[in-house]
């Protein structure tokens, strides 16, 4: 495993505190396991490409048809980016632009509902994103979003169910792709559905763009009319976004994001965006991506044989919800709170058809790009269950908590990857 060493002598000489706060930062991402999904560890050459000159640029407009001048070199980068990403996701058409998922996500609806007009989005609660229709978000506040769940004993996606809803309310749009939800999407089934009731076929890849680009889930973005995905989480790139497309509806997804939504992109992190492409267009991204999934489903099986209940009963992706107030009588705020004070890191999330609040819900959130990219394997996912199921048996004992926290720690140093 490649190990990293952060350059900041100039931040450290013009201001301390900045600089030990970041320092202080990377220690703990490297001293602690780190089980949030959404999140992940880039290469030097990603931190180079965000911290370098293109963050001066003003590049209003599209390669090679700018509103300033100084551009042939923001061009280059822009133009590597876009055909990086083709060629990765098998896209027709591709805007690196977006500064983030949501505005992605909302640049499609503008450019494709009016508003208040009717779309289907899966439910926050049961494993949707605020941007798929949740009534406190834009998405809910501008369109019409009737919202879709999973079924109620298996946890997961009933696709007839699904389409039945489309054919009575006919949606302009639906909208597949999750945040919290542990299970392989059926991306036909769902194509299949939208064709039949006339509706735009979008995807949120977010969570799983890098499962799909090293073959570990099925790509919708061929055959899909638009997809939408965060470049950071499992595809291991800047903080950003991307918006692919059918070429057909490429006008109005660009005038969407600009001159609709936004201004001037940020070139730096449209670099960083191309390196992460040529990364994961290597033979080893795919390697990491299946291993992904092995880590997941190694350490799904160990936390439900040492008796916690995992949500549908394991999982086929990067990420696990367990029910730790059935398994454990904790709230996932409880739990998310001792897990971190023994430097295991996770986040309190809701579970399908959960009776308590957003802010104190039933379960917790927890997966494995981190560790895989720390050089882990299913061996170490037992160990990271132990940890886990120690930590949580000791929620009230502090001076566990801390003894734990050292056995981490001890842990880690076997897995460096930012000196």
């Amino acid at each position: 495993m490649a190990m990293y060493e952060m350059h900041l002598d100039y931040l450290k000489q013009s201001d301390k505190a900045v600089y030990d706060a970041i320092i202080a930062e990377k220690e703990r991402q490297m001293n602690g396991i780190e089980l949030i999904p959404s999140e992940n560890l880039v290469s030097q050459a990603v931190l180079e490409a965000m911290g370098s000159v293109p963050t001066n640029k003003y590049s209003e407009g599209y390669p090679h048809k700018r509103y300033y001048g100084g551009n042939e070199v923001i061009d280059v980068i822009e133009d590597l980016a876009i055909k990086r990403c083709k060629k990765l996701f098998n896209a027709e058409h591709v805007n690196v632009q977006p500064l983030s998922g949501s505005p992605a996500n909302m640049a499609v609806y503008y450019a494709i509902m009016n508003l208040k007009d009717t779309f289907m989005g899966m439910k926050l609660t049961e494993g949707g994103h605020l941007t798929h229709g949740h009534p406190v978000n834009f998405s809910g506040k501008l369109y019409n979003c009737v919202q879709y769940g999973v079924d109620s004993e298996t946890e997961r996606l009933d696709y007839d169910a699904i389409e039945k809803q489309a054919r009575e309310i006919k949606p302009k749009l639906i909208l597949s792709g999750y945040t919290a939800y542990p299970r392989e999407i059926d991306f036909k089934r769902f194509r299949e559905i939208c064709d039949r009731v006339g509706a735009f076929c979008m995807a949120d890849i977010a969570h799983i763009a890098g499962l799909c680009a090293g073959g570990a889930h099925e790509n919708p973005v061929p055959y899909f009319d638009a997809v939408t995905t965060t470049t950071h989480k499992t595809l291991r790139g800047p903080r950003g976004a991307i918006i692919m497309c059918k070429e057909e509806f490429a006008e109005k997804i660009d005038k969407a994001v600009f001159p609709g939504l936004q201004g001037g992109p940020h070139d730096h992190t449209t670099a960083a965006k191309a390196v992460c492409f040529e990364e994961a267009l290597k033979p080893s991204f795919k390697q990491y991506a299946h291993q992904i999934v092995k880590n997941a489903k190694a350490l799904a099986e160990e936390l439900m044989r040492k008796g916690l209940r995992i949500v549908s009963n394991g999982t086929d992706n990067h990420l696990m919800l367990v029910d730790v107030f059935k398994s454990k009588g904790l709230t996932g705020k409880e739990a998310e709170h001792t897990l971190e004070t023994a430097g295991i890191y996770c986040n309190k999330n809701t579970i399908p058809f959960d009776k308590r609040t957003p802010w104190d819900p039933s379960g917790i959130r927890i997966g494995t790009p981190v560790l895989t990219t720390r050089g882990m394997k299913e061996s170490e996912m037992k160990e990271v269950a132990s940890f886990i199921i120690k930590a949580l048996d000791n929620h009230n004992n502090t001076g566990k908590l801390e003894g734990i926290k050292r056995d981490v720690k001890a842990f880690c140093d076997q897995f460096p990857f930012y000196k």
